[in-house]
């Protein structure tokens, strides 16, 4: 019986750990290197945000990212960068992001942003330079620049090293869904859908 409670225990503390690091997970070392990579100052510096110095405006709406992907010495660290570059009367689609909070710093021109929560309430708001929005992890949100001839620029930090990007356009209709599943999901017809396919086709 106390090796039966023991076990119990055991267990419960085992789910209440996964669920309180529901996240990048600890490392156990200061960072994490990668085989046959001479670590020293550069491994630790990117540069490629050095593109944006001096650049001229976006011409499309464009995202610089500073995740492990780009910048392996963010491996373990549980944080990553992006920079979004907005051209007049352009947009974020519509994503999530599925291992992170997103928080946005604008640094030039307005943004229209906005997400939406599992009560499917939507919060908007109007940002200005200078001002923080944070998106909760996972939820769906856009970003937008209404003015027609000012571009804008932001910065977002990720409590991940891998926040991950689930574009919810190209998720739905550049992915082979049944054109069927999504006209009836959508209340519409496959000719509707197959428009909006082709519109999203590379």
């Amino acid at each position: 019986m106390a090796a039966l409670k023991f076990f119990s225990l055991l267990i419960a503390s085992i789910a209440f750990v996964q669920m309180a690091t529901a996240g990048d997970p600890d490392i156990l070392t200061d960072f994490i290197a990668p085989p046959n990579v001479t670590i020293d100052g550069n491994f630790f510096t990117n540069t490629a945000f050095r593109a944006l110095v001096g650049g001229g405006p976006p011409t499309a709406f464009k995202i610089l990212k500073a995740t492990m992907a780009e910048f392996p010495a963010l491996n373990g660290q549980s944080v990553s960068y992006a920079i979004l570059e907005f051209p007049s009367k352009s947009t974020n689609p519509p994503h999530t992001h599925p291992r992170a909070a997103e928080l946005l710093f604008l640094i030039e021109g307005a943004l229209e942003v906005g997400f939406v929560d599992t009560k499917n309430t939507l919060f908007t708001q109007t940002l200005q330079v200078g001002d923080l929005f944070v998106f909760p992890k996972g939820l769906a949100h856009f970003q937008y620049n209404a003015d027609p001839q000012v571009p804008a620029l932001a910065v977002s930090a990720f409590g991940s090293a891998n926040a991950g990007t689930v574009s919810i356009p190209s998720t739905l209709f550049a992915t082979g869904i049944d054109d069927n599943v999504l006209a009836i999901s959508f209340k519409t017809d496959v000719a509707t859908i197959q428009k909006l396919k082709a519109g999203l086709a590379p």
